[in-house]
């Protein structure tokens, strides 16, 4: 556990953090009932004025041991200086280190040299604790938490408590968009490996991603002709009502979720939609299917919001961050080296019958299993844009190579295939393309790339509607690949 941190602390300081594992004898083997080697012989056994060991060692003993406590906690720890998880980490490792420093050594090397390993383990602690809530990489976490917030703020929570009207709620499609892009943003957050980093991303990737699902259930929601009349049946009336306590829950529920200040704990939010799910269990609706159904799906709501509101200690486990062993992972790399040696035959063989493996690799991905994890969602989707990047490939060189102009095909519509060829062209190099953005084969790539987008643009289609559609595909064909280009460029890991 933490050994990247053990590993950081050994290269400050020479020699690793134990976390409070190693003896304080210094070297010596022998049982501290016997006399200690060396000039100081007074302290080294029951014969000299201490009984046992020095007291200077005895305190650093028990440094040692706390911070064999404290260095488990720093190593995970993943919020920001304001928290007060971190307030108390850094006062306890302040303490431990004044106390090192008062202790007497007596001007002996032994005991100046237990100080001294004692006092850089603690200043160790210190700077590794500092560094995670300060590095880069957990600002940027914090910056993207920040813009959800705002974002679900204003469109969420403030329509909610300024009274409108429940029923009538709504989420617009760009509101979910937007959330949807912050959370693609901040799953590309880089993290170096970092237990801290990777925790923070994982809490932060979950709350959003929850809070996405609730809007885009939402959204889906409103479609349904809902709620029904009070006058269809003796129970409509009640699930009526449970539908409005149900839109103030999800409003509450993005609150909570985003640390919105809501009003209750996601322990009595929960306890509250339990409470109406009872309740409509207990109604009787038998008799007529179309209430049924309504109440099915008012229950379905309610399970929705129920399933996300166990967040609270999401994220805590570390082994959740070590997804070199997780099964969909596997799955999903399994799946990138088949697409890689597909890819390898395409380019240097010219194949062009992979479509229906190709396709067939698409469906796999989609059955993955992500769960929560957003991480492993972002794998799946980089891998699906890796096989869809090759089918569009393989569809255009196939397109190229039937292409059979006619005489009197118009000279914009003759442009938009030349464009389309050289694309082709540069598409090929994109695939091979396994650089970083720095080099000077990704921008003279960018560049070429750019200057086709010019070139489409230049084509004036002159009322012709089949170019104007060759055009538009050429164009989003041309943005496709440079997307793609960026995405194999953005060193994004796990």
């Amino acid at each position: 556990m933490c050994a990247n941190v053990f590993g950081a602390l050994k290269s400050l300081f020479g020699k690793p953090f134990d976390g409070g594992k190693r003896t304080m004898n210094h070297g010596s083997q022998q049982p501290q009932t016997q006399q200690m080697p060396g000039p100081f012989p007074g302290y080294g056994g029951p014969q000299g004025p201490y009984a046992g060991q020095h007291p200077a060692l005895l305190r650093l003993s028990e440094v040692q041991k706390e911070i064999a406590t404290l260095g488990p906690q720093v190593c995970t720890f993943s919020g920001l200086q304001n928290d007060r998880e971190y307030k108390r980490l850094e006062r306890e490792l302040t303490r431990l280190q004044l106390e090192v420093d008062q202790v007497e050594t007596e001007g002996r090397p032994e005991l100046q040299q237990s100080r001294k390993r004692a006092a850089g383990e603690v200043e160790g602690l210190l700077r590794y604790l500092e560094g995670n809530a300060t590095h880069p990489s957990r600002l940027a976490i914090e910056e993207l938490t920040q813009e959800a917030q705002r974002l679900l703020n204003e469109g969420v929570v403030q329509p909610f408590r300024q009274g409108q009207a429940l029923d009538a709620f709504e989420i617009s499609e760009e509101l979910v968009e937007a959330v949807q892009e912050v959370a693609m943003r901040m799953a590309q957050v880089k993290t170096g490996g970092s237990v801290p980093l990777r925790k923070a991303r994982y809490k932060a990737l979950t709350r959003v991603c929850a809070v996405q699902e609730i809007l885009e259930g939402r959204v889906r929601t409103n479609t349904l002709a809902l709620p029904l009349s009070d006058d269809t049946h003796e129970a409509v009336q009640r699930i009526n009502q449970v539908m409005a306590q149900v839109s103030g829950a999800r409003c509450q529920e993005v609150a909570l979720l985003m640390g919105l200040r809501g009003r209750d704990s996601c322990a009595h939010l929960a306890r509250i939609l339990t409470e109406l799910l009872v309740e409509l269990d207990a109604l009787d609706v038998s008799s007529n299917a179309a209430v049924r159904n309504y109440r099915k799906q008012v229950v379905e709501e309610i399970t929705g919001l129920l399933k996300h509101l166990d967040l609270e200690g999401e994220g805590d486990e570390t082994r959740r961050y070590d997804l070199a062993q997780n099964d969909s992972i596997r799955e999903i790399e399994a799946i990138r080296g088949r697409v890689t040696v597909l890819r390898e035959e395409v380019l240097r063989y010219g194949a062009i019958g992979q479509g229906s493996e190709l396709q067939g690799l698409l469906t796999h991905l989609d059955q993955v299993d992500t769960g929560r994890n957003p991480c492993i969602r972002e794998a799946r989707r980089r891998a699906v844009l890796e096989v869809q990047a090759l089918i569009t490939y393989q569809d255009l060189r196939e397109a190229l190579g039937h292409r059979n102009p006619i005489p009197e095909e118009p000279p914009s519509h003759a442009a938009v295939w030349r464009v389309l060829a050289s694309l082709s062209d540069l598409q090929a190099q994109v695939l091979s393309f396994d650089g970083k953005r720095a080099d000077k084969s990704y921008m003279v790539l960018e560049e070429l790339l750019t200057k086709q987008l010019l070139a489409l643009d230049a084509v004036d289609p002159q009322g012709d509607q089949e170019t104007k559609v060759a055009r538009k595909q050429a164009v989003k064909l041309a943005q496709n690949i440079l997307s793609y280009l960026d995405l194999k460029t953005d060193e994004w890991e796990y």
